[in-house]
């Protein structure tokens, strides 16, 4: 292995999980570690992941990071062959299982000066100030690390390359001016054509001005996000390096998520053979303490419990689908923000015996709720991929999704009324109202109430290649186009994906 790539992140499992990007982290690199390339992955070393990670060394110390020292970790995250390091320091050691807030759902008031120092640490590595290996790229992942570019310019760092990936672009950390000093920005980038954004500075835009190679997540999002509807105000730079901007799909980790070797399951099932899905249909009930009903539609909600997600619209809409459907069970997982955590259990208190909500994650309920339900709800305003539905798809749940991002690539439509549309796998819906939702979720009982397209439908969604071997080498292909210790790899290499241009907004 010759050709090198650091992945810096948040969070990464088995080690971290709040949300799709840690799945999206560990997969990719054990996906490009078995396309030849020496990927490891750096996060901050909270207590929770520290605790998982098993043996760790002290590799490296780094005295002048904000906010303090801080120790590199090294090691290999658990059931892979990907290496590990970890940045230890005051700030991260406080912190419980969700990183960015505190338990009132609050962020950390020293999110800023942490993940400066993440990114401090990083580009570290890169400039051969550590014992650590230096990358020929280093691959940031949204905004936590997203100063890395604009770190290794100041650095004057030429021979490590950089890409930022976007995974979901509202989330930007935009901070107080005042903190640039002690974070290492100089004053000479603090305006409108630097980091400064709408008055604040931004660590995502300085990784859209300074990263070698840009990236998202779906061909769909990448082009919404040229859009003032989904730019978030980041749409004027994003169309002004659209050249370098690449769409690249996440995969699915079809090992772990696989219905015919699946050990969190009831029962093991297939494509062909499906009689193990009834199985799990009765675990997911009796898990959630509802009635067996074998034959009643049971839809469930898998996702983060947040505005984005349509918590509000779902919290509408279900009432009226419940009193419309007598025989339907709702089951809900996740967690989120604390108002609509209350309004789903007051559901589960409302409608007694066909609804039930566990607020929380862990592995055992979510594969439980994608192998046992019937379909998924994923009503979302924005969508970059959209991991949920995938794994949903995998073990014959139909999803039910809005309309945008990466559910528009992954999600054929069943078609509005009458025949089954060809290739159908789903239900796609547009609008943001309850009764856009609930309309949406009559379709899907209707095609339920209907054996023989429904089996088509979870053939279909069965059927689909969602592994990482593409998508992995789709990013090697971006690498390649950044470094040269990957372009003369013998590895044959796909295409990167293409943007398809719009037009030019500019924005602040």
């Amino acid at each position: 292995m010759n050709a090198r790539v650091l992945i810096v992140a948040s969070e990464a499992i088995p080690l971290i999980k709040t949300g799709g990007l840690a799945d999206v982290i560990t997969a990719l690199a054990r996906a490009l570690r078995a396309e030849g390339i020496d990927a490891s992955v750096m996060i901050p070393a909270y207590p929770a992941a520290v605790a998982r990670a098993g043996k760790l060394r002290e590799a490296a110390r780094i005295d002048d990071l904000p906010g303090g020292p801080g120790t590199l970790l090294t090691g290999v995250i658990p059931d892979t062959d990907v290496p590990v390091v970890m940045l230890h320091n005051s700030s991260f050691e406080r912190r419980s299982a969700n990183p960015y807030v505190d338990t009132d759902g609050n962020e950390f008031a020293d999110n800023a000066v942490s993940f400066a120092a993440l990114a401090h640490a990083a580009v570290a590595i890169c400039a051969g100030e550590t014992t650590l290996p230096v990358p020929n790229v280093v691959h940031a992942n949204d905004w936590h690390a997203g100063l890395i570019p604009t770190l290794l310019k100041l650095k004057g760092v030429s021979n490590v390359a950089s890409l930022l990936t976007i995974h979901n672009l509202a989330f930007q950390g935009n901070y107080a001016m005042a903190i640039a000093q002690s974070i290492g920005i100089p004053e000479e980038l603090l305006h409108a054509d630097g980091l400064e954004f709408w008055g604040r500075l931004s660590y995502l835009k300085g990784g859209l001005l300074h990263a070698d190679r840009i990236s998202t997540v779906s061909q769909s999002y990448a082009e919404e996000i040229l859009t003032p509807r989904f730019g978030h105000g980041m749409e004027g730079i994003l169309n002004a390096r659209r050249e370098d901007l690449r769409a690249i799909p996440n995969g699915v980790d079809t090992n772990f998520w696989n219905p015919t070797a699946d050990s969190l399951i009831a029962r093991t099932f297939e494509r062909d053979d499906m009689r193990g899905k009834s199985a799990c249909k009765r675990e997911l009930q009796q898990l959630f303490g509802l009635p067996h009903e074998p034959f009643a539609p049971l839809l469930a909600i898998g996702s983060r419990i947040t505005h984005q997600k349509m918590a509000d619209v779902a919290l509408r809409a279900l009432p009226n689908v419940l009193e419309k459907f007598p025989r339907a069970q709702v089951i809900i997982l996740g967690c989120g923000e604390r108002s609509y955590e209350d309004g789903f259990l007051g559901l589960a208190e409302a409608f007694p015996g066909r609804v039930a909500a566990h607020i929380g994650y862990d592995e055992r309920r979510a594969h439980a709720l994608h192998a046992g339900a019937d379909m998924l709800l994923h009503g979302t305003r924005f969508e970059p991929f959209g991991l949920t539905p995938l794994y949903s798809m995998r073990y014959g749940t139909v999803p039910i999704a809005s309309r945008v991002g990466g559910m528009i690539d992954s999600i054929v439509d069943a078609g509005a009324d009458g025949p089954l549309a060809p290739g159908a796998r789903g239900i796609l819906f547009d609008g943001e109202e309850p009764e856009d939702m609930v309309r949406a979720i009559a379709r899907a009982f209707e095609l339920y109430a209907r054996p023989v397209d429904w089996h088509a439908m979870q053939r279909e969604a069965m059927s689909a290649d969602f592994s990482w071997e593409g998508p992995a080498r789709r990013y090697i292909s971006v690498y390649s186009e950044i470094s040269p210790a990957f372009s003369t790899r013998e590895t044959p290499r796909a295409p990167a994906a293409e943007v398809v241009p719009a037009p030019l907004y500019l924005t602040a």
